[in-house]
């Protein structure tokens, strides 16, 4: 198979023709690496990235095969990892130059778990700094003078850019959904803890999650059933098992019953999103209705303002005690406000309004399988000094919801427009199967 061809194999093929023998893992790492030699210097996704080190994870793949051992379902497949999880052989510098050069001594559970299923590291992805707004260097692939989101910046760009088939990233508001809206991949975001958080960047233990990137909901969905499972250093997992996989690519019982949610943040959205959203309902017929929100859902911008920036404020302490001129004004105002700025009665008032919304939405979920909803306010904005609104995405992390983001619409110069589910806490599976179903309907 040609490199160029190799570029764009979805990771489920990848892993069947290196099962096969009809590639090896070395051929896929050296196509990935021959297009981030072409595109690195345009794109930037990358913070760090040693050729000889991945290539000698894909000979160690490729003579793992020859001997006849177990496969893993990721064998031989390059993944990129967000600069926010420890890597053991490969710094992980948390997109600041407080943390530059850092080299932990073991792996995030995330990275532990991919390499368990066979994954070959291929290197680390550009962060915003700590994860949060400030970013990178990174551009969006898709139009170089365009944001591609943050804070998983490197992560969406890599995988849109045709770098790596795979990579995962992590979301405290919007960090997973937005930029894989705005370079036109899947991004899916699991429930709340259903990936443990062990060994990456802790910002917000309430709103933390590990998410994924890929070019298809099925991809999403094997990527992301490698790392489920139980840590007992991160409280919000638990021991389980779930097909995710198997359920997104198996054919809905019925038709699944879409919601229309505008959110309460509507009126923020682009002209092209509102067009595309009209057209989609259309589309849909039958199959969707609009369902608003409660007026107290109007609330949880506020209350995951409060959870985020208290946290941030405890576990960013030590750096902006001992060097605050290193950190971003942005960050150093987010810290500021939440060492001062937010009460104890507002933080426990916050915590407590989690569950409350959560138990709110069971009728509505009960009636329907998704919500759809924007999963950005329009395409990616001109600029590289910010990574767009994370709004549209906010609500759903602050509940702790699934949610996947799929690019089926376009807006201004052709840039992709992603269209959000969203479903109850613990309904990954279902959720990705209703994705799946409606990436590949026929909209003619």
């Amino acid at each position: 198979m040609k490199s160029d061809a190799l570029e764009w194999i979805s990771a489920r093929d990848a892993a069947a023709a290196i099962a096969d023998g009809r590639i090896t893992s070395r051929e896929l790492t050296e196509a990935c690496l021959a297009s981030i030699e072409r595109q690195e210097d345009t794109v930037g996704a990358w913070a760090f990235l040693d050729r000889d080190l991945a290539l000698l994870q894909a000979d160690m793949a490729d003579d793992a095969h020859r001997a006849g051992r177990p496969h893993g379902p990721l064998h031989g497949v390059p993944v990129g990892v967000k600069d926010i999880f420890d890597t053991h052989d490969m710094p992980t510098g948390d997109g600041s130059p407080l943390h530059a050069g850092r080299t932990p001594r073991r792996d995030a559970a995330a990275v532990a778990l991919l390499r368990q299923a066979g994954a070959v590291i291929l290197g680390k992805t550009v962060t915003t700094e700590f994860a949060v707004y400030h970013p990178g260097k990174t551009a969006n692939p898709l139009d170089p003078a365009r944001t591609p989101g943050g804070s998983s910046s490197g992560s969406a760009a890599a995988v849109a850019a045709g770098m790596v088939p795979l990579a995962i990233g992590s979301q405290t508001n919007g960090s997973v959904i937005r930029p894989a809206s705005f370079c036109g991949v899947v991004g899916y975001k699991p429930s709340f803890g259903l990936i443990p958080r062990t060994g990456a960047l802790r910002l917000s233990r309430a709103l933390d999650h590990v998410g994924v990137f890929a070019r298809s909901v099925e991809d999403a969905a094997l990527i992301a059933e490698c790392m489920i499972g139980f840590d007992p250093e991160d409280a919000a997992t638990r021991p389980q098992r779930m097909p995710l996989r198997q359920t997104a690519v198996s054919t809905p019982p019925v038709t699944p019953r879409l919601a229309f949610v505008p959110s309460p943040l509507w009126d923020q959205a682009g002209e092209d999103t509102h067009a595309g959203f009209a057209e989609l309902v259309e589309a849909l017929g039958e199959t969707i209705e609009r369902f608003d929100l409660p007026s107290a859902f109007g609330n949880a911008i506020a209350w995951h303002k409060t959870l985020m920036e208290t946290d941030l404020a405890v576990n960013l302490s030590r750096e902006y005690e001992q060097s605050p001129e290193q950190i971003s004004p942005v960050l150093r105002e987010m810290i500021a406000r939440g060492r001062s700025g937010h009460s104890s009665f507002d933080y426990a008032r916050a915590i407590e309004a989690i569950e409350a919304l959560n138990a709110a939405l069971e009728d509505a979920f009960f009636a329907y399988d998704a919500f759809v909803t924007p999963a950005a306010p329009g395409v990616a904005p001109l600029g590289l000094q910010a990574t767009g609104s994370p709004a549209f995405c906010t609500l759903w992390t602050f509940c702790g919801l699934p949610a996947v983001t799929i690019p089926l619409l376009q807006g201004e110069g052709g840039m992709p427009i992603g269209v959000q589910l969203v479903g109850p806490r613990g309904s990954d599976a279902r959720l990705l199967r209703t994705a799946n179903w409606l990436q590949n309907f026929d909209f003619t």
